[in-house]
């Protein structure tokens, strides 16, 4: 499950990436270069970042993210291949780190990874639960119905006893009016 997972994220990374191209950040991410990549992330953390964002930062670029050390950052374009040839589809990337930092570049939600598998799980345990759920109902129903097919099968079964006790009445007394 856990390589399928890491697969969509990266699936629905793509995805977003394709969107986000044409949108507002276009100039960055239309054709991605390193260095274009560098600039936007830049751009990104300097207008504020999550704390899970800055840990990305962090593990991706061995660095904190400090905006005085903008000209140390500058010596890192060539982290950013991998997300560049990603982009554009000559590559797939398999540094969980670089992956976290292609969803930042594109504003992908959930992200990281870690919290895009927690929410990957809690949907499969709120399907699981649904149909829990609808089977215990469809079930409780299925009761229900089989009593009500009793209920009516047993009011049928009095019916025709009271039929058939009055047809015996009238049976003894036509009789007995006929034999008296």
């Amino acid at each position: 499950m856990h390589n399928n997972t890491l697969k969509q994220y990266k699936k629905e990374i793509k995805k977003k990436y394709e969107i986000a191209k044409e949108g507002q950040h276009f100039d960055y991410l239309y054709k991605p270069s390193r260095g274009k990549l560098r600039d936007f992330c830049w751009m990104i953390f300097e207008d504020g970042a999550t704390p899970e964002d800055l840990n990305v930062f962090r593990n991706f670029f061995s660095m904190d993210f400090e905006p005085t050390k903008k000209n140390k950052f500058k010596e890192k374009k060539d982290k950013f291949r991998p997300i560049e040839t990603f982009f554009k589809g000559e590559t797939d990337l398999t540094n969980i780190d670089a992956i976290n930092m292609a969803a930042i570049l594109v504003d992908f939600q959930p992200r990281p990874f870690k919290k895009f598998r927690s929410e990957e799980i809690k949907q499969l345990e709120s399907i699981e639960e649904a149909k829990a759920k609808k089977a215990a109902k469809a079930k409780k129903e299925s009761l229900e119905n089989s009593s009500e097919k009793k209920k009516k099968s047993g009011k049928k079964a009095k019916h025709e006893n009271l039929f058939a006790s009055f047809r015996n009445m009238f049976s003894r007394k036509i009789m007995a009016l006929s034999s008296g």
